[in-house]
């Protein structure tokens, strides 16, 4: 049963300490889950001692750009598309995987600006993607119980490496800065340049009508750039030289591991109001997982005290009357696009359960970014017992989202995928005609199944086709 507002106001002053009694660290007082336990408590605190003191990989100013942008997301004038790999390997701090993921952002970014007509907010789940829920702590490998992998941050994948280590905090930080290092540097130097995304390779369609509606859009796509390089509008003077030369892109991950975000938690000058605020410096965006969200427990706690925006993971289990008491403790001034609800029910959930979602948070007088991640309720295994997730799954979702959404006057603002920028072969299906015999391919995931490059553009094409229709007043099926 729904709650009203001031039962839920009342109920946030009974469970919360005001925003004067929040502290980095006052998560460490409630109930944990996914907390690691390290063997050596000494290690562990020198670790955190060198965190405290290390520089920001983001800043303030940055961070509040982000909270701008996703404002005019939530007032549907802009789209947020957030992808990247489900678990970062330190072995991905790398100039290959680094270009490769930003190539595959950018194109897709692209190709639904041409569709919408609207900018398009790009986040990568990148340089701090380093931990990974687990539903159990410990697993057997050949008769013995090992501790479960659960990141690079935590332990390494190699069974013999699984005891949880202090050190790969510290190594998570650095392997962090050096990829973000090279992002800035690339970004600032041509590799953005809307004029040359780099070359569009359509050989992979199988299907000779998808791959003709593929062309026709990379080919007025651009023409349009062409178009605007021939009026002078990309001259160094012109006032849109900026944003056809370079781009901006925030990177995130899930806030899993609080001793690590604890450090990374700063008292700072806003620059827009001068007043001193807690800003998370090690990403300008982060999320609170399904697994990890409850009312009462150290997440949330942790979560409701930063300046950056943050992203909730909302699932079947979630319940309107939790909700509306999550969007409450979190975002008390009710500040608009602040929070990003990140849905994944899985492809036959979503007509059950997204309506009464939809419901709650109009109730609630909240405006938030609406996102879809059709990957993690549709992962399934092959009769093999190989983890993956099916193309027409995840396509399936997604329609479902955008048309419960038009169903009940709201509106789908962004998509959140797990995805890479190479030819790995982990996801069944897409425009490939991937098959199961073809996982065994290039199989690489150390976690959750990915898109590759091919089955991204695939779903970037899709959501085109659509956003242009739906300008031109037909609704297809996505």
């Amino acid at each position: 049963m729904d709650v009203d507002n001031e039962q839920v106001s009342n109920e946030n002053s009974n469970n919360h300490a005001s925003d004067d009694e929040w502290t980095p660290y006052s998560w460490r007082t409630k109930k944990i889950k996914q907390n690691v336990s390290y063997e050596n408590q000494e290690h562990l605190q020198r670790v955190i001692e060198k965190l405290n003191h290390v520089p920001p990989l983001v800043t303030p100013a940055e961070i509040n750009k982000l909270r701008h942008q996703l404002e005019q997301v939530a007032l549907k004038k802009a789209f947020l598309l957030q992808g990247g790999d489900c678990a970062e390997l330190f072995d991905y701090c790398s100039q290959e995987q680094i270009e490769s993921k930003l190539k595959v952002l950018l194109q897709m970014s692209l190709v639904i600006i041409w569709g919408s007509r609207i900018p398009v907010i790009r986040i990568a789940r990148m340089c701090g993607q380093y931990a990974k829920p687990r539903s159990s702590e410990m697993e057997m490998y050949e008769g013995k119980e090992i501790h479960a992998f659960r990141g690079d941050i935590i332990n390494g994948y190699e069974p013999t490496d699984r005891k949880p280590d202090p050190d790969r905090l510290l190594r998570a930080y650095f392997h962090s800065a050096a990829t973000l290092n090279y992002v800035r540097s690339i970004i600032g130097s041509g590799f953005a340049d809307l004029h040359n995304p780099d070359k569009w390779s359509l050989n992979h369609v199988r299907s000779k009508g998808t791959r003709q509606e593929y062309q026709t859009i990379i080919d007025r796509l651009t023409d349009a750039l062409n178009f605007m390089k021939t009026i002078g509008a990309d001259f160094p003077s012109s006032s849109l030289s900026n944003s056809l030369n370079s781009i901006d892109l925030f990177m995130s991950h899930e806030g899993l591991i609080l001793d690590y975000e604890q450090c990374m938690t700063r008292l700072l000058k806003d620059p827009e109001t001068g007043n001193l605020k807690w800003y998370n410096v090690g990403a300008h965006f982060l999320w609170v997982g399904d697994r990890t969200r409850s009312i009462d427990e150290a997440h949330i706690e942790y979560f409701r005290g930063i300046r950056n925006p943050i992203g909730i993971k909302v699932g079947p289990s979630m319940q309107s009357d939790e909700l509306k008491r999550l969007l409450n403790i979190v975002n008390p001034n009710k500040e608009i696009g602040k929070v990003t609800l990140i849905t994944r029910y899985g492809c036959d959930n979503v007509e059950k359960f997204l309506p009464g979602h939809i419901k709650a948070v109009k109730e609630s007088g909240h405006v938030v970014v609406w996102t879809c991640d059709p990957m993690h309720g549709n992962t399934k295994k092959t009769s093999s017992g190989v983890k993956t997730r099916y193309f027409n799954s995840i396509i399936e979702e997604l329609s479902k989202v955008i048309h419960t959404h038009k169903n009940n006057e709201s509106q789908l603002n962004g998509v959140h995928f797990e995805l890479t920028g190479e030819e790995v072969t982990e996801c069944i299906g897409g425009s490939m005609e991937l098959s199961d015999v073809d996982l065994e391919q290039n199989y690489k995931t150390y976690c959750d199944p990915r898109l590759n490059y091919k089955q991204s553009l695939d779903v970037a094409f899709l959501i085109a086709k659509y956003c242009e229709k739906e300008r031109n007043e037909t609704l297809p099926a996505l």
